[in-house]
């Protein structure tokens, strides 16, 4: 079961969605060790026990986040002292990365869609981890940033195998080459984000609208969406409307586009069932 307090975020869940803010303004939500083991368990813990039908993700203060904290990067003393061979220490590192990068993938890897609104900075592996969200918006003071060039590192939590997912190639290598900041205009204009508003305010009653409407349908019919978009992104097109056609011969609802139809024709809100939870261990 969800916590009632964590050391990053704020959750809070009502009417089917749930709310997740990163809540530690007074360091622009540097992402330190605790993060990364808090927005897993938060994310994993909601979708195994089904406690939502869509996940919003937002930030506190002037800035989205500032990325890793520096903290992370303070590894054991005797590796960094030199003490171990090298070869066993990049194996450690490699795992450790990996460990890291298992925290973002719970977003995509979560059963229900994840929404995420930013604004001011989205830095380094805040980067990383909207890519991994499924739907973005910003707000007119919001950049972005590849940070991890500019303190002479290659980003390594996610950046490069999805952000190029939704923007064009040439601007994922402008952006990772030079550091530079991508404005919220632009951010829009080659797809990064869906929409830019004014205020943070404006920002969350859009998107909040947007995750009422995701709620409100068949939540069966969303995570059916969010794999097969996942897999269509990842397959050709042959594979991917074979697997589709898999999809639906087990988990075609008639009784759910029943309830939809009715729901229309009556001019009420119509009523799905829940997925259900998922079993957290073995039998």
């Amino acid at each position: 079961m969800l916590k009632k307090t964590y050391d990053c975020f704020s959750v809070s869940i009502e009417d089917k969605i749930a709310h997740i803010k990163l809540n530690r303004p007074e360091v622009m939500n540097a992402m330190n060790k605790a993060f990364w083991n808090e927005l897993p368990a938060i994310v994993k813990d909601i979708d195994v026990s089904a406690a939502a039908r869509v996940i919003v993700i937002s930030s506190t203060g002037k800035h989205f986040s500032a990325g890793m904290d520096l903290s992370v990067f303070a590894g054991d003393g005797n590796i960094t002292h030199g003490k171990v061979d090298r070869h066993v220490a990049a194996e450690a590192f490699r795992s450790n990365v990996r460990q890291i990068q298992s925290s973002f993938n719970a977003l995509e890897e979560a059963r229900m869609p994840v929404l995420i609104a930013c604004q001011g900075g989205v830095i380094g592996g805040a980067i990383d981890m909207i890519s991994a969200g499924d739907i973005r918006w910003c707000t007119k003071d919001a950049f972005f940033c590849i940070q991890e060039t500019n303190i002479a590192m290659t980003a390594d939590v996610g950046t490069f195998p999805r952000l190029q997912r939704y923007i064009p190639e040439g601007w994922v290598k402008q952006l990772a080459y030079t550091g530079e900041r991508l404005g919220a205009d632009k951010a829009k204009e080659i797809g990064l984000v869906n929409d830019v508003f004014e205020t943070q305010e404006e920002m969350l009653d859009a998107v909040m609208g947007v995750a009422r409407e995701i709620a409100s349908k068949s939540p069966l019919a969303v995570t059916g969406c969010k794999v097969l978009i996942n897999y269509g992104r990842d397959h050709s097109t042959a594979d991917t409307l074979d697997y589709i056609g898999v999809w639906n011969s087990g988990m075609f609802p008639p009784s759910h586009m029943q309830e939809a139809f009715e729901a229309r024709a009556e001019k009420r809100e119509a009523e799905f069932p829940d997925l259900l939870p998922l079993r957290t261990k073995p039998m």
